[in-house]
């Protein structure tokens, strides 16, 4: 593992690495930021994965979440959302390719030989950390924002167990039925639609839920609401009886500005399932 940077932050340590990622068949960064109490010994972790076009460095530096974890004691895991590099498949568009992994396991060509992003943020991320840094991966949490808020829920409610609470920013919530997400599922998993039941949140949600709190934020001035389509996950959350709070935030749009008007909120939400 490589060492980008470490900087000084709220009496922790916020840094940046790169390593080869067996599973994307590239080298992948990451930022992780550890509190002051991880000298000491593991902590709890929060994950969040971001959105489209993001790197790790976008929440890392807009979200101000750091000054939060510090306060609750808790580890933040900045990752990249895709494959990068002049070997990896790529796309004109914003929404496909380098940028836009979607948090799934492509099986369609050119995607296929890079874009294991589910694999990667499931098992090999955590290996790396955890071989690494004082996390306590018996206490995880993870959150999202956008395309990362549909990764962070669909992780959350496949992987039964290693998630205490799941929280999400204006997540694409119903990509199957969205062109946001129709084109990229397509794209990466091929045209038979039972695959994609797995990568739709509101579908999961009516299927299977979540054995946790779930928090979700929606902004109401939201410019991409018909993409994202929270009407759909709302519906599902209510249909399962899920432990769960869905906020409209009147006013708000898909911004890191309402993002950050939040984060506290979310972290502390998380601290609560994880200090118990």
């Amino acid at each position: 593992m490589e060492t980008l940077s470490e900087n000084i932050a709220f009496g922790g340590v916020q840094g940046v690495y790169r390593h080869k990622s067996k599973v994307c068949a590239c080298d992948m960064t990451f930022g992780l930021f550890l509190p002051e109490e991880a000298r000491d010994g593991p902590v709890p972790v929060l994950w969040y994965l971001s959105g489209l076009t993001c790197t790790h460095e976008n929440a890392m530096t807009k979200a101000g979440a750091q000054a939060w974890a510090a306060e609750q004691g808790i580890a933040l895991v900045f990752p990249d959302t895709s494959p990068r590099g002049a070997g990896v498949a790529d796309d004109d568009a914003y929404d496909l390719g380098q940028g836009a992994g979607f948090y799934v396991n492509a099986t369609q060509d050119p995607w296929a030989p890079h874009f294991r992003m589910w694999d990667y943020i499931a098992e090999e991320l955590p290996q790396v950390i955890g071989a690494e840094f004082a996390i306590d991966p018996e206490r995880q949490a993870i959150t999202g924002h956008s395309m990362g808020g549909h990764g962070a829920l669909t992780l959350a409610m496949s992987l039964p167990g290693r998630f205490r609470s799941v929280s999400a920013f204006a997540p694409i919530a119903n990509p199957s039925a969205s062109s946001w997400g129709r084109k990229q599922l397509s794209a990466y998993l091929g045209a038979d639609e039972t695959t994609w039941a797995r990568h739709d949140a509101s579908v999961m949600m009516r299927e299977v839920g979540f054995d946790g709190p779930v928090l979700i934020d929606q902004g109401s001035n939201d410019q991409f609401l018909d993409l994202l389509k929270p009407e759909a996950l709302a519906g599902a959350l209510a249909a399962r009886r899920q432990e769960a709070s869905f906020r409209m935030q009147k006013g708000y749009d898909h911004s890191y500005f309402f993002v950050s008007t939040f984060i506290e909120d979310h972290v502390a939400f998380h601290a609560d399932a994880l200090w118990r």
